[in-house]
């Protein structure tokens, strides 16, 4: 951990981070209503107002562009006690993943679930009661629960060290999500120019408490983080349907399979207390990670991911890195990077080979490993994943 300023705290080298994230940093750090100081994770690197990686405490303020628009994104993962020999087609497993889950940018289910029509109904039932609409953003995000969308993320079946099988899942709150944060992005930085507030980027633009339009967005991000949560949930319970069918021969020992589930956000805001105050905690890309704590942080595509449990570590605002984070841009990779580049870093995984993913390879992302030496006061590692089956939509 090093001490940039009194304001802002970096849990990895100063000078490893992009000139352009350092800036993001110093200017995030400077915002009024910042609480102690920002605590900055070791995936970080530049985003949308601040850096991805950010961890935000704040007082009597939030800033919509520092959760983003994928209000919720997070990961799930379920430990099973199978072993590799038991899933006997790989390829097979991945086909039928593919079928039973809508996956890319604007693809939704053609109908409900009976598990998705119970989950949608309470999140009918959470906006009705907290006063959130929904559908004045997306009418059709019924039919957008259990629907992995595009990007980095991704479905996969894992083993760990010990030989167990993993269902592992990336994903959050879909198109719903997205309209809901950018909205509120534009809602603060029309209020910040009516307020003649002079900001050092406008996508740091803030709702003050004192505005109704601040408990209007509380309303609306916290019924997407929860879509964000139940998606997953319904995604993993598909994934476990097709596992059934494939080791089984037929559903219906998805709790046979299920030794462990967790379930865990990396993009959302919550009221905490730390340092003697309750405040608001904005991760932009981080994990909680209180003491005893479970939750999964990824590599990239091809290489490792971590089982931990925080550590609760107080100058971390009790927080932990989200994953791998890029190295280099969708475009740049692609020019970095060819198919014979691809095939190569997934030998030996069965995933979907297409041209659409080669800005996903994982040499556009960090050292998932060097991340983890760098989180070392922040969570303890339990088990350490590497996939066999990938699979991602366009």
């Amino acid at each position: 951990m090093k001490h940039v300023n009194d304001k802002a705290v970096v849990f990895l080298p100063w000078e490893s981070i992009e000139p352009e994230a350092q800036g993001q940093i110093l200017n995030t750090a400077r915002m009024p209503f910042v609480f102690k100081h920002v605590a900055v994770m070791p995936d970080c690197h530049y985003g949308k107002g601040a850096t991805v990686g950010t961890v935000l405490p704040t007082d009597g303020a939030v800033i919509p562009a520092t959760v983003g628009v994928d209000i919720g994104c997070g990961m799930i993962a379920v430990r099973t006690p199978l072993t590799r020999p038991d899933i006997t087609d790989a390829a097979k497993v991945r086909a039928g993943i593919e079928r039973r889950i809508p996956m890319s940018a604007g693809k939704n289910n053609a109908k409900l679930t009976d598990t998705a029509s119970a989950r949608v109904q309470e999140l009918e039932d959470l906006a009705k009661r907290d006063r959130a609409n929904p559908d004045q953003y997306d009418k059709n995000w019924r039919l957008a629960l259990g629907t992995l969308g595009g990007g980095n993320h991704f479905i996969e079946l894992a083993e760990d060290t010990q030989g167990s099988v993993w269902v592992t899942l990336h994903s959050g709150s879909r198109g719903v999500g997205n309209k809901i944060g950018n909205h509120y992005i534009k809602v603060a930085q029309d209020l910040c120019k009516k307020m003649h507030v002079a900001l050092p980027d406008r996508d740091l633009a803030y709702l003050p408490e004192s505005h109704p339009a601040f408990d209007a967005y509380l309303r609306e991000l916290n019924w997407a983080q929860q879509f964000a949560f139940q998606n997953r949930n319904e995604m993993m319970d598909r994934v476990l349907a097709e596992v059934s069918d494939a080791v089984y021969g037929e559903d219906g020992h998805q709790a046979d399979l299920e030794l462990q589930r967790i379930n865990c956000h990396h993009n959302f805001t919550q009221k905490e207390h730390h340092f003697g105050r309750n405040v608001w905690v904005t991760r932009k890309g981080a994990i909680q990670a209180r003491e005893g704590m479970w939750a999964m942080i990824p590599g990239s595509m091809g290489t490792r991911s971590y089982i931990v449990v925080g550590k609760q570590n107080e100058m971390s605002f009790h927080s932990a890195p989200h994953g791998a984070g890029r190295r280099y841009s969708r475009t740049k990779a692609r020019s970095l990077f060819n198919m014979g580049d691809l095939r190569k870093a997934m030998a030996g995984i069965e995933f979907r080979d297409s041209k659409v993913l080669l800005d996903e390879i994982p040499g556009a992302y960090k050292d998932i490993d060097e991340v983890m030496e760098h989180a070392k006061d922040l969570v303890d590692v339990k088990y350490v994943l590497k996939q066999f089956v990938n699979v991602k939509g366009d």
